[in-house]
C-alpha cells in the first residue's frame, strides 16, 4: 500500500519469560502497506497462520492502495467525472467508517483531502509549488459529501480525489483480528504500523501492554510516555512531531485541515484513541488532530464511547496530557519516572 506516514509509532510491549499457559505463542510478522505488521497470538496447536494473513493484506491492498496502480481506490481517482467503479467489501466498510467520522467531526476527518496532502508533500504524489492561489482552487473539491457508494459502486460526480490514509491501517488490524477469530483464537495482539487492537491475554497471564511514545522531535532515542494495559480495545496514534514540511525556513505539521487547506497550528502534539475498532480510533486519532485540545476534549465528553490520551504543550513548552475516565485505571504515565 502506500508509504503511510505515522507519527507516534507504538511500542509493543511484553515479556518473555515463562507462562502458566498451555497455549503456544506465536509470532508473525512482516512488512506491509509501507510499514510493519506483528500479530501475536496464543494457540493450542501451534499453527501458523502467516499465509492467510499475507492473503488478506494483499486483497486490501489491491483495494485501498493508491500506491498500487489497478486498486479500486486508484481506478476512481483516475477515472472521469460521471464514472461508476465496482468496490469490494474493504472498500465499503472503510467508506462507511469514514462517512460517518466525517458527519460527526463536522468534516474534520475528510478523505478528499488526498490532493491537499500531495501538495503539501506529504501524499502519492509530487508536491507542487504551493502558494494561496494553489490550495484556494483545491479547496473546491475537498468534499466527501459529494462522494457516493450507491449499489455496489462508487460514484465520481466530481473531479475529486480520495485517500484512505488515515483509517486503512487501522481497518486492516480489524480485518486480521477478525481472521483470528475465525480461527478460533481468543487470545490475541495485532498491530500494522503501530495501530493495535487486542483481545484477551498475553502469554504471561496479564492483559497487553502497549506504550505510547513521548512526543518530542529531538529524541536520540524514543521514550515511552504512557503504557496502556488494553482490554478489549483497539488502538491507535496519530501526531504533528517527526514529519514536517519545511518552508522558508518555517516547519509544518503533516496534518492538513481540509476546511482551511493549511496545516494545523496548535499545541496538540499527540493523540491516542481508543476505542471497539480500530478503524474508528484511527479515523477519530486523525480528527482531534485537525481539531487541536479544546475542541478534542469536548468532542470526547459527547462521546463516552471514546478514550483518549492527549498529549499536548504548555505555555512553557512542557508536555502535559489529558487522560479520559474510561482509560485511567488501564493507564501508567511517565512510566520510565
Amino acid at each position: 500500500m502506500k508509504q503511510y506516514i505515522f507519527i507516534g509509532i507504538l511500542s509493543l510491549l511484553w515479556a518473555c519469560g515463562s507462562t502458566e499457559n498451555k497455549s503456544q505463542k506465536m509470532t508473525v510478522t512482516g512488512y506491509a502497506q509501507g510499514t510493519t505488521y506483528s500479530v501475536i497470538y496464543l494457540s493450542k496447536d501451534g499453527k501458523n497462520y502467516q499465509r492467510a494473513i499475507d492473503s488478506t493484506l494483499i486483497e486490501i491492498d489491491n483495494s485501498l492502495s493508491t500506491y498500487q496502480k489497478r486498486s479500486i481506490i486508484s481506478r476512481y481517482n483516475q477515472a472521469a467525472v460521471t464514472s461508476a467503479i465496482p468496490v469490494d467489501e474493504f472498500f465499503t466498510a472503510v467508506f462507511q467508517v469514514s462517512k460517518q467520522v466525517y458527519r460527526e467531526t463536522d468534516g474534520a476527518f475528510d478523505p478528499t483531502v488526498a490532493p491537499l496532502v500531495n501538495a503539501w508533500g506529504f501524499g502519492f504524489e509530487k508536491t507542487e509549488k504551493v502558494d494561496s492561489a494553489l490550495i484556494d482552487s483545491i479547496l473546491n473539491y475537498v468534499k466527501f459529501d459529494s462522494v457516493q457508494v450507491v449499489s455496489g459502486h462508487i460514484h465520481k460526480l466530481n473531479p475529486v480525489q480520495i485517500d484512505f490514509n488515515a483509517v486503512a491501517q487501522g481497518y486492516t488490524v480489524d480485518v486480521l483480528a477478525e481472521l483470528l477469530e475465525q480461527k478460533g483464537i481468543q487470545n490475541y495482539m495485532v498491530e500494522v504500523g503501530g495501530e493495535v487492537k487486542t483481545k484477551g491475554i498475553n502469554a504471561q497471564d496479564t492483559l497487553w501492554r502497549i506504550g505510547i511514545d513521548r512526543p518530542m522531535p529531538d529524541l536520540k532515542e524514543r521514550e515511552i510516555e504512557a503504557i496502556v494495559h488494553l482490554d478489549n480495545k483497539a488502538l491507535a496514534t496519530s501526531g504533528n512531531y517527526r514529519k514536517f514540511y519545511e518552508k522558508d525556513g518555517k516547519k509544518y505539521s503533516h496534518t492538513i485541515n481540509p476546511k482551511t487547506g493549511y496545516p494545523v497550528e496548535h499545541n496538540l502534539l499527540s493523540t491516542t484513541v481508543i476505542a471497539d475498532e480500530c478503524a474508528y480510533a484511527d479515523a477519530f486519532a486523525t480528527a482531534f488532530m485537525v481539531m487541536g485540545l479544546e475542541k478534542s476534549k469536548l468532542f470526547l465528553a459527547r462521546h463516552p464511547e471514546l478514550d483518549a490520551l492527549l498529549i499536548y504543550s504548555d505555555e512553557q513548552g512542557n508536555l502535559q496530557t489529558f487522560v479520559t475516565d474510561g482509560i485511567k485505571p488501564f493507564i501508567e504515565l511517565n512510566p520510565s519516572k
